[in-house]
C-alpha cells in the first residue's frame, strides 16, 4: 500500500505544474493568458486557440498520467509541451541583458528555460523508464500504461 502511496504522490508532484495550477490560471485569466501567447504569436486569435489547445493537453495528459492510462503517451505530449513552450515564451537568447552577475531579465529567463527542459526530462523518464529495454517497449506498446499502481510484480511479468 505504501508503494502504491508513493506512486501517487510523485505523479501528483510531476503534473502538479498544470494540474490544477496553469490549467486553472488559464481559465481566470483568459485575456493575460492569450497577451502572453500574442508575444510569441502575433495573431490574437491563433494565439487564443493555442490557449485553449493548451489547456487540453494540460488537463488530458495530466489525467492520463494520474489515472495511469496511456500514461506513457501522455508523458511524451507533455514533454513536447514543456520543450515548445520553453523554445516560444522563454527565449533567453533573444534578451539584451543576458550576463552571469547582477539584474538580468536574461538570465532569469535562461532559469526557467531549464526548468521546463527539466521537466520534459522527468516526463521522458515517465515515458521510457530508466534503461533501453523501456524505450524498447515504449517504441513497441505506445499506448500500453506503465501500471504505476499495480502490486509489486517479477521482474520480467512487469510491463
Amino acid at each position: 500500500m505504501f508503494s502504491v502511496v508513493v506512486a501517487i504522490f510523485v505523479r501528483c508532484l510531476l503534473v502538479s505544474l498544470f494540474l490544477p495550477f496553469s490549467a486553472l490560471d488559464k481559465i481566470l485569466n483568459f485575456p493575460q493568458a492569450v497577451d502572453q501567447a500574442s508575444e510569441a504569436l502575433p495573431a490574437r486569435p491563433l494565439a487564443a486557440s493555442l490557449i485553449v489547445a493548451g489547456f487540453g493537453v494540460e488537463v488530458a495528459m495530466s489525467a492520463a498520467i494520474l489515472a495511469g492510462v496511456a500514461d506513457r503517451l501522455a508523458a511524451l505530449i507533455l514533454a513536447g509541451y514543456c520543450i515548445v513552450t520553453a523554445i516560444l515564451w522563454k527565449p533567453f537568447w533573444r534578451t539584451a541583458d543576458f550576463r552571469l552577475q547582477g539584474a538580468s531579465r536574461g538570465r532569469e529567463m535562461f532559469w526557467d528555460f531549464l526548468k521546463n527542459l527539466a521537466l520534459a526530462g522527468g516526463f521522458l523518464m515517465l515515458t521510457t523508464g530508466t534503461n533501453a529495454a523501456g524505450v524498447q517497449r515504449f517504441l513497441e506498446h505506445p499506448l500500453a500504461s506503465s501500471a504505476p499502481y499495480a502490486a509489486l510484480c517479477p521482474r520480467d511479468a512487469c510491463p
